[in-house]
């Protein structure tokens, strides 16, 4: 009975909704994705970058080198191309004009047409303080959600109510600028009470100018900043695998203002890029904010540093911004000719000091101290069909951390890319985050070569094969390892429907349960995706499979259906699935339509139905009205979770609302 009801529910979900405009920029993106390779809060973050692209396109006949390197699915040889074209055929009269770039695939063309304009005037000279206010757009958003179940933390352990909400206000003129404010809450966390006595948990201020003169950009408040291949730093979010093949290692220099949620990787204080010279760029930042950390019993040290941003139970009120951090420095660029070199050179002081157990072999090289120091050069060249790029640091143990990569257009529908990289065991950056298997730009060294290629119009396929050696112990692994990660994507696309298949193979070790060896683990995942899309509706069928093979097997699948539409003032969406996997090792994701400026992926194990629809009404032209009503049903237990986040029944549901004023 259940089987046909979820089959019956399978072909409601099938019926085509009427739409304008389907599917939008996130269905795209999420073909050039990989989920498991990337945090939620980078995800969250890129997610957000990129809406606000979005509302504010780049003007294509004024475009930089600079404005389309900020695109993390465009291509370094792509962004080359589409600067020789614009200097030779500009002023450009349609964004139908991008199917002359020979290098853009047909997926990408789409995407990019989400984030540039065309606009035949020229460009206006950076705007009075009375234009900013006069005309620039101010946007109002508020949001909330609220669970119809309870946690065990709600009713004995978590310091305020179950419920999640959060403000964002911004005014933006263009690419010129933009300046706000963001208030978030966290379910579970104190509100004008105990240390919130100013309301919410969290705050970010925060305001940016850009191409002001000299003066590329200039950010204070709240901001990130990344340098080189953020091999010493990286405070904006990271890529995974497959987005850095579909870029192939697209890396740019940024500061921009943190105007997300996030409560990780951002600065606090001001920083500033200034052309000094033609072609010579200079970045200065100071930064000095207070961070999470986890006392040792002597309360004068700390173990770890703690990025989740919880604040709901007494313990973790405790580690509450109760060590500062002070980091100042600055980024030399040159440019010219297609070469690059720069340098980076900065310093961080804690005001406690970091001792974490060493006593674990593991964490025997992780920093320690009060003061720490980083210095890298970063070098590379460009081309429209060659891409060199690198970048060696070191710091307090000067040990050495180097990442290089080179990318070659063989062919308009043919590119691939090889990226190396070495991180000592003794190397370590606090703020530094590249390319890597383990998470980190420390103890691992390896090898990664892709494969973007297009065999027939309508056919593409990415390739990858990377391989990784750690020659210290990690987490769970007591002595040197290594892991393999293998992926392989075919699309098709032509005319209204996209098909798509992902294969993906990964290899890691760990200990036995004796830890007198390595356990060799191996992961199988399949994706099989088609998508219809008209002018007026769009539907969407996938098929996951993972198969675990460990101390134990373990195997998973999960049919999604997704449909959605937009007509006159209303956009609806809906997503139903039916998951069933052996145990977490066979955890299966997917992606679902969020609220704006909100990324959801979430993770299914285990036996249950998950259903979700979506819908966002446009009041008129300056108020917008959203609600997502999300539940799971689980169909092999009858409670979920653990600890204060346990749930004493079988269906998690959830209602989300959201408000937009634009003015």
């Amino acid at each position: 009975m259940k089987k046909k009801l979820l089959f019956g529910l399978f072909l409601f979900c099938c019926t085509w909704v009427y739409a304008q405009d389907i599917p939008s920029w996130q269905t795209y993106l999420e073909q050039l994705s990989d989920v498991e390779g990337i945090e939620s809060g980078d995800l969250e973050e890129m997610y957000e970058m990129l809406s606000e692209q979005a509302a504010h396109p780049i003007d294509l006949n004024h475009a930089t080198r600079e404005d389309l390197a900020q695109l993390p699915f465009l291509t370094k040889q792509q962004i080359e191309e589409l600067v020789e074209y614009l200097d030779q055929y500009a002023p450009l009269r349609s964004v139908g004009e991008l199917a002359m770039i020979e290098s853009l695939d047909l997926t990408r063309r789409k995407l990019l047409s989400y984030f540039v304009t065309i606009n035949p005037s020229p460009t206006s000279a950076f705007p009075s303080m009375k234009d900013l206010l006069r005309y620039g757009r101010n946007e109002l958003i508020a949001a909330g959600k609220i669970p119809f179940y309870r946690r065990k933390g709600d009713d004995n352990g978590y310091l305020g109510y179950p419920y999640k909400h959060w403000l964002r206000y911004q005014l933006s003129y263009g690419r010129y600028g933009k300046m706000g404010f963001v208030a978030s809450q966290d379910a579970g966390e104190p509100w004008f009470a105990g240390r919130n006595k100013w309301g919410y948990d969290y705050y970010s201020f925060y305001a940016q100018a850009n191409k002001l003169g000299k003066i590329k950009s200039l950010v204070i408040g709240r901001y990130r900043a990344k340098f080189g291949l953020g091999v010493a730093m990286n405070r904006d979010f990271m890529l995974g695998k497959l987005t850095t093949l579909a870029a192939l290692g697209n890396q740019y220099n940024t500061i921009r203002a943190h105007s997300s949620r996030s409560e990780a990787n951002y600065l606090q204080g001001v920083a500033a890029t200034v052309q000094v010279a033609n072609g010579l760029d200079l970045t200065g930042f100071a930064s000095y904010r207070y961070i999470d950390g986890t006392l040792n019993k002597d309360s004068t040290t700390i173990a770890t540093i703690v990025t989740s941003g919880y604040h709901r139970t007494m313990r973790e009120m405790s580690r509450k911004h109760n060590t500062s951090e002070f980091v100042a420095g600055g980024h030399l660029q040159y440019f010219s000719h297609g070469f690059h070199v720069g340098a980076t050179a900065f310093s961080t002081t804690l005001d406690k000091e970091l001792q974490p157990n060493i006593k674990q072999t593991y964490r025997q090289y992780a920093p320690q101290g009060k003061s720490f120091w980083n210095a890298s050069i970063d070098y590379g060249y460009i081309s429209r069909r060659l891409s060199i790029q690198g970048e060696t640091a070191t710091g307090n143990h000067k040990a050495l951390a180097t990442i290089n990569s080179i990318s070659y257009q063989c062919l308009p529908n043919w590119s691939v890319i090889a990226i190396q990289r070495f991180y000592s065991y003794r190397y370590y950056a606090l703020l530094g985050r590249s390319f890597s298997e383990g998470g980190h730009c420390q103890n691992e060294s390896g090898i990664f070569l892709g494969s973007n290629w297009q065999p027939f119009r309508h056919l593409s396929m990415m390739t990858y094969v990377d391989f990784a050696y750690f020659p210290w112990a990690r987490y769970q692994t007591s002595q040197s390892s290594h892991a393999w990660d293998v992926m392989t994507l075919a699309t098709y696309q032509h005319r209204q429907w996209n098909l798509q298949v992902r294969y993906r193979y990964k290899m890691k070790q760990k200990d036995t349960a004796d830890k007198s060896a390595l356990l060799n683990t191996y992961t199988h995942r399949v994706r099989i995706a088609a998508m219809l899309t008209h002018s007026t509706w769009f539907t969407k069928a996938q098929i996951d499979g993972v198969y675990y093979q460990g101390a134990k097997h373990s195997t998973g699948y999960m049919v999604t259906e997704n449909v959605g539409g937009k007509f006159k003032r209303l956009q609806a969406f809906a997503a139903l699935a039916y998951f069933h996997t052996d145990d977490y090792n066979s955890r299966l994701y997917t992606y679902e339509r969020g609220m704006l400026y909100t990324f959801a992926f979430p993770m299914f194990a285990g036996k249950g139905v998950r259903g979700a629809f979506n819908t966002r009404f446009n009041l008129n032209e300056q108020l917008m009205m959203a609600v997502k009503i999300g539940a799971t049903h689980y169909l092999d237990r009858q409670k979920m979770g653990t600890g204060y986040q346990e749930i004493n029944g079988n269906t998690q549901t959830d209602l989300e609302m959201q408000l937009r004023w634009r003015f």
